[in-house]
């Protein structure tokens, strides 16, 4: 398991050791270990799956104090673009954004600490997204940003005619309109 830190530092994108034969493959997808090496003691209590289908955008979603989300995610099935966009106030990359690839292919992971907006944008036919959260899913705090917020500026790489948005994620404010209680300090693990 490989760490690679991104262009906003606390994010960190995760390249497995594949271990592939006639079978096909292994990779172990988690190990607490590594991640407390690194300083990074987080407690991972709440696995999700979700399918979509191509033209799917799902985000960009966070959850606010206390409730504050870190995941670690990745694609078992088909190809995304995914993104984190820094939302705690006081941060040198307040609304800056990052996007990776992750699929089934490459087989990467990115790991967002709390504090993150994160959203994904089905680009195969189908995909499968695996979640590990640190937190449990609080409806009460549950909110979101627009997802092409001209200030954020994310280059989403939307296929022709193909893009599907939940009700909710039509009519998320702006990021300088959000409802946001997360600040710089204690959230960057």
């Amino acid at each position: 398991m490989k760490f690679v830190p991104c262009a906003i530092p606390d994010l960190l994108l995760i390249e497995y050791d594949v271990f592939a034969d006639a079978r096909g493959y292994f990779i172990e997808s988690y190990n607490e270990r590594a991640f407390h090496e690194l300083g990074l003691t987080v407690p991972f209590i709440q696995d999700n799956i979700s399918s979509s289908v191509q033209g799917t955008l799902r985000g960009l979603h966070y959850q606010l104090h206390p409730h504050a989300q870190g995941k670690l995610v990745r694609v078992t099935q088909g190809c995304v673009f995914d993104v984190a966009v820094d939302i705690r106030r006081g941060s040198p990359f307040y609304g800056r954004w990052v996007g990776v690839e992750l699929s089934e292919e490459n087989k990467k992971a990115l790991y967002i600490p709390p504090g993150f907006a994160h959203g994904f944008y089905v680009q195969s036919e189908r995909a499968q997204f695996m979640y590990k959260c640190t937190d449990f899913y609080t409806p009460e705090v549950d909110r979101g940003i627009i997802w092409n917020d001209p200030s954020i500026g994310i280059a989403w790489p939307i296929l022709p005619g193909k893009l599907i948005l939940s009700e909710k994620d039509k009519v998320r404010p702006r990021l300088a309109d959000a409802d946001n209680n997360l600040t710089w300090e204690g959230l960057t693990a």
